[in-house]
């Protein structure tokens, strides 16, 4: 994912429109799903609770410490901050979080069903199988530890009874790597019905398998 890009007011205009544009496209609904990004100070902004993203503005972000200290506004942030930030003190190549609730790969999730790669595109942005962390509470930190271990290697998880995560070198980052795997879980759901699906051949598993750990900087 490379290093932090963008100054810090550049970051958060980022972030409030891929919130905005996330609730465009369906990603999330109402005030449910949350978004966060590192600033270059190392501290991190985040969506705030129950706001409609609809009339959010920058001044409505929240900036915490990773520790999850609020250094700048008046709101209270997301009540799954200690999601965001897990993920973001575990690996300093991640710089945006995505939590939302898009209806295919919920569908995934509640029946607890991996997003299979059977696209390349898949291999490439996302790392392999989008895989099912296991049930936690929501919004506690058990749920932000069990999580938090499975974006090491790729950039997303499914998130058991609940929804999708994203993980990103931005906001915009993040948001490309959820349409992405929200659209191939619709193609699957509908694949399946036609019939069983066909694997990718392992000759190109194995040859899309650096990429993504090349487009993530390692």
């Amino acid at each position: 994912m490379g290093r932090l890009h963008g100054t810090t007011d550049e970051i958060k205009a980022d972030l409030l429109w891929v919130a905005k544009e996330s609730l465009r496209t369906g990603l999330v609904h109402g005030t449910a799903g949350n978004f966060s990004a590192r600033l270059p100070d190392g501290n991190v902004a985040l969506t705030p609770s129950s706001l409609d993203y609809e009339t959010m503005t920058i001044d409505d972000l929240v900036v915490t410490d990773l520790d999850g200290t609020i250094v700048e506004g008046k709101r209270q942030p997301t009540s799954e901050k200690a999601l965001h930030l897990a993920c973001l003190r575990a690996y300093d190549d991640i710089h945006a979080v995505i939590h939302c609730h898009a209806k295919y790969c919920t569908m995934f999730a509640i029946t607890h069903q991996p997003i299979p790669c059977v696209i390349e595109e898949v291999d490439a942005f996302v790392g392999g199988d989008v895989p099912v962390a296991g049930y936690e509470f929501t919004g506690s930190q058990q749920l932000a530890d069990e999580v938090s271990t499975w974006v090491g290697d790729r950039a997303a998880v499914l998130m058991a009874n609940h929804g999708l995560l994203t993980v990103g070198a931005s906001p915009r980052d993040a948001l490309k790597i959820a349409n992405l795997i929200e659209i191939t879980a619709e193609i699957v759901w509908g694949a399946r019905a036609l019939g069983p699906l066909v694997p990718l051949p392992e000759a190109t598993r194995k040859k899309m398998a650096p990429v993504y750990k090349m487009l993530r900087g390692r």
